[in-house]
């Protein structure tokens, strides 16, 4: 009698090791069909093969739904339609090869070559590092021509100028980060009362955010994504920005801009990253240079915005004497608009299809695409057309070592453990942008970056202080000296401007809402004088003596007070903090028109790069315009005149936008996808540390000589030209 149960649970488990062995045989038979599928996909170079179901051997699960939802055959009609959630369950819930046990020990798990489980990736563990490797390797190879057709397939259209307007507004607030610096760097330091040892810090410490902001979001593009990165630097930069303009002391609006400089620092890698991977190659480099045109109307909008604000003080307003919000705070809000617009469109906007392949996510990748062939479609007046793609090379990913945190660790020691993490996978990447083959690359690219940015914010510093220079001698030339005058009882109710008066002697006068703009003071007395509502901007009193005088709201201090003597005198109420004026002043406003100029001037060599680079070459564009650039140097030799500079001042940035925008497009082609923005990013770091060095190199030879800096700027951005014609030529390369 006991038998025959034992019989029955005998029947029972081998029937269910006859369904397993159908499985298995179900799995071969599947992995068979994919590479079969692979491999005459290899040799024909087209993805037709993969959507024509009744043409396969055996059954697999494609997309067949144009609304991206999977179409189940019969391998899954026979499991009871079930979805891949609930693969590899049995009825009652056994495990079979292929389901996920958690992490296997050393022995176990390993399946026999060639051997899959449905819906899951080959067994790797007999295979070396190496040759896993040069799979994915190939997988990628594979992945791009593929990838190229798709785009091709999708068009170019609605979707593609939908996300140039919002990428472009990305890079415009860089430009905008840019100008905002040398526009404010005068009037943030004068109202902050900052000595002539801290002025300066503002240019350089932004720059060197950049450079750090740049690395790092260029590498943790590459981890988490182009957008989600893109979304949270942009956030960074538009929220200290418009913090900066609010803080009063001038360490904390360092910090402020310092931080606003990190964030938009990674505007430019991932930018580039991003719109390249939606575009086909036919279009690439034209698109590219065309999205470069962003930068050069940041530019613009921040030279026009504080040409319109800055010298305008009615836009100012104050909370008594602690709090004070003049016109140049206005302006930063201001450029921080740019910087607002482009987070909020980004939300709207999808991830980069190829950044989903190049991690494994077929599935999104897919929707990605068909979202952006429906778009294109439905705005040619074609929304029947069919997204035919069914199946994408994903390539083989490759597991890392990761260190696993306690679950029930301090969070705040999870997020140390996980900002650690994620910058040692940036930096693991970054290594990699120095193996085999982009190593040489990676170097020939640093270089250019290098010479380009050394020469052009070098000289793009030394042009306005040139211009400065010359402005300030030909206003030296034209000051007033009064030596040994003597005024008595008088009232001073008007500006005194460009003055100097030695050995003067003012008795009972009578000093009332006036102003001292540059005036100096030299050995003179006061005796018995009035002042109140006095101004003064660049005036100072050298060894003066106040003898019986009364000072009543003004802002005349122990700084203004050079190795003077005040004798039985008194100050009621002066004026706190660094009074600053722009009333009538033409300088202000010549600074930023000449600014203005030199940024318009780049329009012509945009529209000359976007059109011709997939005519000429991207190399072509680059030697010629640095070489060209280099060679214009020399005719500064002929400017005297604040004209004439000028004049080479457009000529310059007119010549040397080209080599911007190859170099742009060249970069973002020259690196795989998964090391695009680390690569990138690095460049732009390797740029921005140039910026500084050229800043402070060319600025302290203003007023020196007009040689070195020629010379100099010449030697590097002809040097850099001849390197860049030594890089491969990525014209007719689909991106890897």
């Amino acid at each position: 009698m006991d038998k025959a149960p034992n019989n029955r649970a005998s029947l029972a488990k081998g029937a269910k090791d006859i369904a397993k062995e159908a499985k298995r045989h179900a799995a071969k038979n599947f992995s068979k069909a994919v590479d079969q599928a692979s491999d005459e996909y290899s040799a024909h170079r087209s993805y037709n093969r993969f959507h024509n179901e009744d043409e396969e051997e055996n059954n697999y699960n494609t997309y067949t739904q144009p609304d991206g939802h999977y179409a189940d055959n019969a391998a899954n009609d026979e499991e009871g339609a079930s979805s891949d959630a609930t693969e590899g369950h049995d009825d009652e819930d056994e495990i079979y090869e292929g389901e996920y046990q958690g992490v296997p020990a050393y022995n176990e798990g390993k399946t026999k070559d060639g051997q899959v489980a449905l819906g899951q990736p080959v067994s790797d563990s007999v295979k070396s590092r190496k040759e896993l490797e040069n799979e994915r390797q190939a997988d990628e190879e594979e992945l791009a021509q593929q990838y190229e057709l798709i785009m091709q397939e999708c068009g170019h259209g609605r979707f593609q100028w939908q996300l140039f307007f919002v990428l472009g507004l990305a890079l415009m607030s860089d430009g905008v980060e840019v100008f905002v610096v040398g526009f404010v760097l005068p009037s943030a330091e004068t109202d902050m009362c900052v000595p002539n040892s801290g002025a300066g810090w503002l240019g350089s410490i932004v720059y060197l955010g950049m450079m750090f902001g740049a690395f790092f979001w260029g590498g943790l593009s590459d981890k988490v994504g182009r957008k989600q990165c893109l979304l949270i630097s942009m956030s960074v930069n538009g929220f200290f920005a418009f913090l900066s303009s609010f803080v009063q002391g001038y360490s904390m609006f360092l910090f402020c801009r310092m931080v606003s400089g990190f964030g938009i620092g990674g505007a430019v890698p991932i930018v580039f990253s991003y719109f390249a991977e939606v575009l086909a190659r036919e279009k690439r480099g034209e698109h590219l240079s065309w999205l470069c045109m962003f930068w050069m109307i940041g530019g613009i909008y921040a030279s026009a915005m504080a040409w319109a604000i800055i010298p305008h003080y009615g836009w100012s307003f104050s909370m008594g004497s602690a709090y004070q919000f003049h016109s140049w705070r206005v302006f930063v809000v201001v450029c921080a608009l740019p910087c607002v617009s482009a987070v909020v469109a980004l939300t709207f906007m999808p991830e980069s299809p190829r950044f989903f392949l190049e991690t494994g996510k077929h599935d999104e990748a897919w929707m990605v695409l068909k979202h952006i062939h429906d778009t294109n479609m439905r705005a040619r007046g074609e929304p029947e057309r069919v997204f035919t793609v069914n199946r994408i090379k994903v390539p083989k990913q490759l597991d890392e070592l990761v260190e696993m945190q306690n679950e029930s660790a301090n969070p705040v020691l999870k997020v140390l453990f996980k900002i650690k993490a994620e910058l040692r996978g940036i930096w693991l990447t970054f290594m990699r942008c120095f193996n085999h083959p982009v190593k040489d690359n990676t170097t020939k690219l640093a270089a250019v970056w290098f010479t380009l940015s050394f020469g052009y914010y070098g000289l793009s510093v030394w042009f306005p202080d040139v211009i400065k220079h010359l402005q300030a001698d030909e206003y030296a030339s034209r000051v007033k000296i009064h030596n040994n005058e003597r005024i008595e009882d008088f009232t001073f109710n008007f500006t005194l401007e460009n003055q100097i008066h030695r050995n003067g002697a003012f008795m009972n006068d009578r000093f009332i809402g006036m102003k001292f703009k540059v005036v100096t003071f030299i050995d003179s007395s006061f005796v018995n004088c009035y002042f109140e509502d006095v101004s003064s901007v660049g005036s100072i009193f050298k060894n003066c003596t106040f003898v019986d005088s009364f000072f009543y709201n003004t802002d005349i201090d122990d700084n203004k007070l050079k190795s003077s003597k005040v004798i039985n005198s008194s100050f009621h109420h002066n004026k706190t903090g660094c009074q600053m004026t722009f009333d009538d002043d033409y300088s202000a406003y010549w600074v930023y028109f000449v600014n203005f100029l030199g940024t318009l001037a780049v329009l012509p060599g945009n529209i000359i790069s976007a059109l011709l680079m997939d005519k000429i070459g991207r190399l072509s564009m680059l030697g010629g315009s640095m070489v060209l650039s280099g060679i214009s140097c020399f005719f500064l030799w002929f400017g005297t005149s604040e004209s004439m500079m000028i004049f080479m001042l457009c000529l310059y940035n007119g010549l040397s936008i080209s080599a911007w925008n190859s170099l742009d497009v060249v970069t973002a082609e020259l690196y795989p996808t998964d090391r695009r923005g680390t690569g990138f990013g690095f460049c732009n770091a390797i740029c921005k540390l140039a910026a500084v060095l050229g800043n402070l190199i060319f600025g302290s030879l203003v007023g020196i000589t007009k040689a070195i800096p020629i010379l100099l700027a010449s030697a590097v951005l002809v040097g850099g030209g001849l390197v860049g014609l030594r890089l491969p030529d990525t014209r007719a390369n689909v991106l890897m």
